[in-house]
Formats: structure tokens, C-alpha cells, sequence
């Protein structure tokens, strides 16, 4: 399997975490919602919230990437020459690529001693270093997603010349 098959395959069961994540999410907020009303509200709500928030953010953030929904504001960069945007995006993609690899890598280490030490969240007693190693894949594909980018960047120059 090629390099952009898989990114795409990881893109894709992220994003339908992701999406399954914030049903749950939703419903959740309005059970406990509806529930405080009749004074029996969910317990750990906030956690629950907190820990599916989590899932929907790093399960969008690679798709997000390949799909160039994120602001961008180009009022500069929009009346530079094709060979100095192209320049300023291979930059640009390069410190995207540092950043989030490291970000990737730092959770992970964080999940790693969270999962070690056997901590686990305040009202439910979860142990939550499975969230935290969702949220470093999440981090870690949208690495990848701008690795390719990246390339495709470079290739795509090689093709117009």
C-alpha cells in the first residue's frame, strides 16, 4: 500500500471516530441537559465531554489539511510570482511538518507516563492515556498529510518543467 493510500485510510477512520464521536457528544450534552431538569444529571458528563472533544478535534485534523478547510489569509502572498508562493508554501510546510511531528511525538511520550503511572481522571476513574494516544495519531496523520503535501509540492514542480 502507497504512502497516500494509507494516509487516506487514516484520514478516513479518523474522521468517522471523529464524527461518531461528536453524535455521542451531542447526545450526551442533551440527555444531561434534559435529565438536569428532572435533577438527575449524568455523572461525569464533563469528562465524557471533555475526552469525545478531544476524539473530534484529532480525528479532523488531517482530513481537514487534505481538504484545505483551514483559514488561511493569503492578502500577501496572493500577488507573489508562482515560484516564490511555491517557495513560501514548501517553507510553510516544512515548519507545519516540524511542528506537528514533535506535537505527534510529545503526546505520545505524555500518553506513554500517563499509561505507566495508572492515572486516571478525577470523578469517573478512567484511565484517559487511551484519548491522549488518539490525539497524538491525530496529530501524527496530519503530520503525514503535510509530508505528502510537502512532496506533492516538489513533484508537481519537477512535472512543469
Amino acid at each position: 500500500m502507497d504512502m497516500e493510500r494509507l494516509s487516506a485510510l487514516l484520514r478516513k477512520v479518523l474522521m468517522i471516530a471523529g464524527g461518531a464521536a461528536l453524535l455521542a457528544l451531542t447526545l450526551l450534552a442533551t440527555a444531561n441537559v434534559a435529565l438536569r431538569i428532572l435533577r438527575v444529571p449524568v455523572s461525569g458528563t464533563y469528562e465524557i465531554v471533555s475526552f469525545l472533544g478531544a476524539i473530534v478535534t484529532a480525528g479532523a485534523l488531517g482530513y481537514t489539511q487534505k481538504r484545505k478547510d483551514h483559514i488561511v489569509v493569503d492578502i500577501l502572498s496572493e500577488k507573489f510570482p508562482a515560484s516564490v508562493k511555491r517557495a513560501v508554501d514548501g517553507l510553510s510546510h516544512v515548519l507545519m511538518l516540524g511542528l506537528f511531528s514533535i506535537v505527534a511525538w510529545q503526546t505520545f511520550v505524555y500518553g506513554e507516563r500517563l499509561r505507566r503511572t495508572g492515572e486516571l481522571s478525577e470523578t469517573l476513574k478512567v484511565a484517559y492515556y487511551p484519548f491522549v494516544f488518539l490525539v497524538s495519531l491525530g496529530f501524527a496523520v496530519l503530520a503525514l498529510t503535510i509530508l505528502l503535501d510537502l512532496l506533492g509540492l516538489f513533484l508537481k514542480k519537477e512535472e512543469t518543467r
